[in-house]
């Protein structure tokens, strides 16, 4: 994978791919590189303005491009089980789980769970099992779920998932990071358990520029916090069409396996993407199995076709 870039992408043509969170950022350069590779892309997004003047986007840079607006929110079950419900094709070949929210104030998803675990993760395992069966009809289908590096700041606690005892912002984005690897891992071992021929993977972006960065201080009115974010990240982050390419890598690169980890290749930060260092507990066999049988009891969503 030595200097991988977007023009090692593969024909897409035919493809069918949905990417969360897709009207900015990393979601938005990955929708738009699949797209410009042939596939056709459904931008799920929240906001249906931004959503669909992303998709307008993508059509404008890439001419001939095929992409479209599909509203989801992932703080809300609901919107998952209309979006999957709406899904208008009968195979579904890459689910990119790109979208998420970070280091917020402790608040509640539409469910009921705290945001950042009930958005970065329920929303896309929900999401994800409502699509599986699209998934498990395309040959060889992907399915990306974007984690961070900082996973490694917390272990998760499958007693407190909410965080009821005590919230701290970055320990709870770290567990919501925690929890896509675990995913991840167990959807991996349950794919081969039953000889399906999807392929689970993770990715992370290294250090980014987004607007991730800046949406936490900006909802408790921290100017300051905002501005500096802003500072640190013109100064020292990469670019969002660099932080997309490990997510890209993983989506598309055909010698991806199962369950790998991939992010940028000098010290998780920046660069071409590279096999990921990823912290111990996130192959924890136990600790995945937990996590699914707690995230199918609080989202409803059981994964019917891969049960053994």
């Amino acid at each position: 994978m030595s200097g991988w870039k977007t023009t090692d992408i593969p024909d897409l043509t035919g493809r069918i791919a949905v990417v969360t969170g897709a009207n900015s950022g990393l979601g938005y350069v990955t929708a738009r590189e699949l797209a410009r590779n042939g596939a056709r892309v459904v931008l799920a997004c929240r906001s249906e303005d931004r959503g669909s003047a992303a998709a307008d986007q993508v059509v404008a840079e890439v001419p001939g491009a095929q992409a479209e607006f599909g509203r989801l929110d992932l703080g809300d079950l609901a919107s998952v089980r209309d979006f999957a419900d709406s899904f208008a094709y009968d195979r579904l070949d890459l689910l990119v789980n790109n979208a998420g929210v970070m280091a917020l104030p402790y608040g509640t998803t539409a469910d009921g769970f705290e945001t950042q675990f009930g958005v970065n993760h329920l929303g896309h395992f929900a999401l994800t099992g409502l699509l599986l069966p699209a998934l498990l009809a395309a040959p060889g289908a992907r399915i990306v779920t974007v984690s961070s590096m900082l996973h490694a700041l917390a272990n998760l606690d499958i007693d407190d998932l909410n965080s009821e005892r005590r919230y701290r912002r970055w320990v709870a984005y770290a567990r919501s990071k925690t929890a896509n690897l675990l995913f991840t891992h167990e959807l991996a071992r349950r794919l081969a358990a039953t000889g399906a021929d999807a392929v689970a993977a993770a990715a992370h972006p290294g250090y980014a520029a987004t607007n991730l960065q800046t949406a936490g201080p900006r909802a408790e009115g921290r100017r300051g916090a905002e501005r500096l974010m802003e500072l640190v990240n013109t100064a020292v982050a990469q670019p969002a069409e660099a932080g997309a390419l490990p997510t890209l890598y993983a989506a598309t690169a055909p010698e991806v396996r199962p369950d790998s980890f991939t992010g940028p290749s000098f010290a998780m930060w920046r660069g071409a993407p590279a096999p990921s260092p990823r912290a111990p507990w996130t192959r924890n066999d136990q600790a995945g199995m937990r996590l699914w049988d707690a995230s199918e009891r609080l989202t409803g969503v059981t994964y019917d076709a891969l049960k053994a």
